[in-house]
């Protein structure tokens, strides 16, 4: 079948993909199954006759599949990486069809913990499985599949999106002919895990979270989701990048006796928490945040255990990071680069410098679209166009 396509200079709504009808479930890593899945994506450019031209776009935590442009009636808010995809950006519309789906687990089109349970006819709530960053990429190839693309250009992502693009690499191997991990790690360390643990723990203490069964109660959850988003901020950018942003700066009217948010900084924080809650689910935020925890690509294997799938496919590797990145570091996407040497995988490895921490990844775009934009060609051997066969 062939999906519709909606172009990066134009304006679209996302499409829905939904499979895994009972009897035939999903069957997640953990031995559950899930099913019926529907998955939320969106596609910019177009996918030539060849279909030799396809990139998956993989997001981060809080992403979704309105990866680029703007949807109908909505002027206002671009994808979350519209700066990289576009006519004559690092993923060119002109010469690549790139896909972006929400993951299972999300809230934004993907059955995740607020859809409903077929079986119950009631949102999942706390009773929706335990996903991994596998069952993720497991459901992104049944799309790739619907969409009739045997092998991919490329699977680029950071942070989450970056352990998908990692995972592409496990398991998929014959399916890609490279991969784009950045700013990311082969596993999380036990103060990555810390911060996802304090998030939870700020959703889980929200007297209105009713252990994970609100969605018929009001309020929801709303403070301890924004205290979450919080945290996850402050983790996402620099000292340099908050001090050249606020400094030591006072709002208007401050006045240090009532407690309030007298410092930018924290008016800053407050603001991006409150915003986080009207756009994102508190169960699912703790659904995927364990995902991210329970990701380890290593395993018990020895680092040229790894990726000998991906040397025996010929994919080659791109691996990025960001010198100011403190809640991903850049030794972290070393060992990736050093993982896939060992295993005889053809794989660059740069580190962008930038002030910006972790968001960086979505900032620099032009350095980051740059290094994405030359790497493609080297994939290719040539420049790829969207131009289908007379």
């Amino acid at each position: 079948m062939t999906a519709e396509l909606n172009r990066s200079s134009g304006t679209d709504q996302p499409h829905y993909f939904t499979f895994a009808d009972p009897p035939d479930e999903l069957t997640l890593e953990s031995g559950e199954e899930l099913g019926p899945v529907t998955l939320a994506y969106e596609t910019y450019g177009e996918l030539n006759d060849q279909k030799t031209n396809a990139v998956l776009v993989l997001h981060a935590l809080s992403g979704d599949a309105h990866a680029a442009a703007f949807h109908q009636g909505d002027n206002k808010n671009p994808g979350w990486w519209d700066g990289m995809i576009g006519p004559g950006k690092g993923l060119d519309t002109e010469k690549y069809y790139v896909i972006c789906s929400n993951v299972i687990g999300g809230c934004k089109g993907s059955t995740g913990p607020s859809s409903t349970n077929p079986k119950t006819g009631k949102p999942y709530g706390l009773g929706f499985p335990v996903i991994t960053i596998g069952d993720m990429v497991n459901a992104q190839c049944h799309l790739i599949d619907y969409l009739g693309i045997e092998k991919l250009l490329t699977v680029v992502g950071g942070s989450m999106g970056g352990m998908q693009a990692l995972q592409w690499m496990i398991t998929y191997p014959e399916r890609i002919r490279s991969a784009i991990p950045i700013a990311t790690a082969l596993k999380h360390t036990p103060q990555q895990i810390a911060f996802n643990e304090v998030g939870r723990q700020a959703i889980m203490a929200d007297p209105n979270w009713r252990n994970g069964d609100y969605y018929d109660h009001s309020p929801p959850p709303d403070k301890g989701l924004a205290v979450a988003r919080m945290i996850g901020h402050i983790t996402y950018m620099s000292d340099t990048s908050m001090t050249e942003k606020f400094g030591r700066r006072l709002k208007e009217n401050s006045d240090p006796s009532r407690f309030d948010a007298d410092f930018e900084v924290e008016g800053y924080l407050r603001y991006r928490g409150d915003n986080f809650v009207k756009r994102f689910d508190a169960n699912s935020y703790i659904v995927i945040t364990k995902a991210c925890d329970y990701f380890d690509i290593l395993g018990k294997k020895k680092m040229h255990e790894v990726f000998p799938g991906v040397a025996r496919a010929k994919a080659k590797a791109l691996l990025i990071s960001f010198k100011s990145d403190w809640l991903y570091p850049s030794y972290q996407s070393l060992e990736i680069a050093r993982a896939c040497k060992l295993a005889g995988v053809d794989a660059s490895y740069c580190e962008v410098t930038s002030t910006y921490g972790h968001d960086a990844f979505l900032l620099e775009v032009e350095e980051e679209g740059n290094l994405i934009k030359y790497f493609l060609e080297t994939v290719n051997g040539h420049e790829v166009s969207h131009q289908n066969a007379e």
